[in-house]
């Protein structure tokens, strides 16, 4: 922002020029504008709860009364407008400094002014063509206005913008979700606070203000016109304290007024920067919008993930019912051509080939769907799931949980299993591991997992083992992820993810450790 134009009242009154500038009209149109909206305020709340408490009597009050708590969004709303009269924003790369060398604007942004460059001394002017016709003139062509912006309040007074809203989307669309949300924000509760310190307390110290900083030196300033008019040349009472009976007096009154209305000024400002301070506290926290975002960030996050889990589940569900069951019957019509071929000749060969191919495929399909999003996980829980994880693992792994798991979220319990089957997978892939093991626990409103090995450690997140992966995928969930892999062993993977019950508990109680033994890959 240019250093010249001041950013809000607060700045403004530091300024020499302040008495001449905008500023003190508009610290009392800003005051006078809040008196009036707190007394149409008081009214109105007092006639709500009038009515609301007479109605109680046959229950249709009571959620009128209730209703009051939500006053203060509207007044908050207009309260927020209403600080860019005292307030500016600047956006970025709007305007250009032109005390500042160098500081040329971007002409590819919008609002943008190119400062004008140096000629070059070695560029040589252009002559005009000779072949070259006039264009003809556009009669939809606007002329040419200086920049209106540039005015005594500064490049960027149309750049003023209203406080954030530190007010959330409710997750869901409907009145019910829009109250529930509304009802638990803390940003309800302190617009509320507002408006009942607006419209019982703040507004009559305003109004007491501009009558005693702004009305009465204007009176006094008037007392030479009011002498020679009511007064008739002879007497008149200034501000109804005392008798002015000459013009000499008058203008002493007048020049005491002016002198007054200049302290005025500096009060108007003080306060109406004191009220938009209070104000932007409690409607516009400076956080207020930034915890909005962050919640919304959080929400939209959370619908991406339910809805990656219900993608992979539809993908899982179309092979399984699809392609898997047309490789079954491909695979039967296979082997049934197979018996009534002559046996021992080439077609007979070509069908066996045939039927060894569809069951290879039909294999790596079951494989396929089974790791896009296993069966066992849906039906049975997590506890069970890893359970089968374990046995496909081609390094041994035992399987250990505190107490049965119960039924958790379904992205809770995808994103553990995948960690789990990861983490195995790592294990029998790059550790050189002779056994494994899984253990987990649920309590406190938390998961806990950990996947431990017996091989050779020195596991790095940065050389591409995917344990980043793992982490990117817990911490959507608000989860953590440690890895623990001293070189020489042993590795401990640790996984935490808060989350609660679902309210159906599953058949998942069920572990078995694996004993049986299979060569570890390296």
């Amino acid at each position: 922002m240019d250093p010249r134009y001041p950013r809000d009242v607060w700045q403004a009154l530091t300024r020499p020029r302040y008495l001449l500038s905008p500023w003190p009209w508009r610290a009392a149109a800003y005051l006078l504008t809040g008196a009036v909206l707190g007394a149409v305020l008081l009214v109105g709340l007092a006639a709500w709860v009038t009515v609301g408490g007479v109605l109680a009597i046959v229950l249709v009050g009571l959620p009128l009364l209730a209703a009051t708590v939500l006053a203060g969004l509207p007044v908050a709303a207009l309260e927020r407008r209403r600080l860019g009269w005292i307030e500016r924003k600047r956006a970025p790369g709007a305007h250009a400094d032109p005390s500042k060398p160098g500081a040329h604007a971007d002409p590819s942004k919008p609002g943008a002014h190119a400062a004008p460059s140096k000629p070059d001394a070695h560029a040589r002017p252009l002559a005009p063509d000779a072949h070259a016709r006039p264009l003809p003139p556009d009669p939809h062509a606007r002329p040419f206005a200086p920049d209106r912006h540039l005015h005594p309040l500064g490049p960027d007074r149309h750049l003023r913008s209203p406080a954030p809203t530190p007010h959330i989307d409710p997750p869901a669309p409907g009145l019910r979700a829009w109250l529930s949300t509304r009802l638990r924000e803390g940003a309800t509760w302190r617009e509320f606070g507002h408006a009942l310190l607006t419209a019982c307390l703040l507004w009559p110290a305003e109004a007491l203000l501009l009558l005693v900083a702004l009305v009465s030196p204007l009176a006094m300033i008037a007392t030479p016109v009011l002498l020679a008019t009511a007064g008739g040349g002879r007497e008149v009472k200034v501000l109804k304290v005392w008798t002015v009976t000459g013009q000499p007096a008058a203008f002493a009154a007048a020049a005491l007024g002016v002198l007054l209305l200049a302290a005025g000024a500096y009060a108007l400002g003080l306060a109406a920067a004191a009220r938009a301070a209070l104000t932007r506290r409690l409607v516009a926290p400076p956080d207020g919008g930034t915890r909005a975002r962050v919640a919304e960030l959080t929400r939209s996050r959370a619908r991406l993930v339910d809805a990656f889990e219900a993608e992979r589940r539809r993908i899982e569900r179309d092979l399984h019912d699809g392609a898997q069951q047309r490789l079954v019957a491909l695979t039967m019509s296979l082997g049934l051509a197979r018996l009534d071929a002559p046996p021992g000749g080439p077609l007979a060969e070509q069908l066996t080939r045939a039927c060894e191919e569809a069951g290879a495929a039909l294999a790596e399909l079951r494989e396929l769907i089974h790791g896009i999003h296993p069966q066992v996980l849906a039906d049975y829980g997590l506890e069970a799931a890893v359970a089968d994880a374990a046995d496909r693992s081609p390094v041994p792994v035992d399987v250990g949980f505190v107490s049965p798991l119960p039924r958790l979220p379904q992205a809770v319990e995808a994103a553990a299993y995948f960690v789990v089957r990861e983490a195995l997978a790592n294990v029998a892939r790059h550790s050189g591991a002779g056994r494994a093991r899984v253990e987990g626990e649920y309590g406190d409103g938390r998961l806990v997992l950990e996947v431990s090995d017996d091989g050779r450690g020195g596991a790095d997140p940065g050389r591409g083992t995917g344990l980043t992966g793992l982490a990117d995928r817990v911490s959507v969930l608000d989860g953590r992820l440690s890895v623990t892999s001293p070189t020489g062993g042993p590795t401990l993977l640790r996984v935490e993810i808060p989350c609660e019950p679902t309210p159906k508990d599953g058949p998942c109680v069920w572990s078995s450790p694996r004993t049986a033994s299979s060569s570890a890959t390296a």
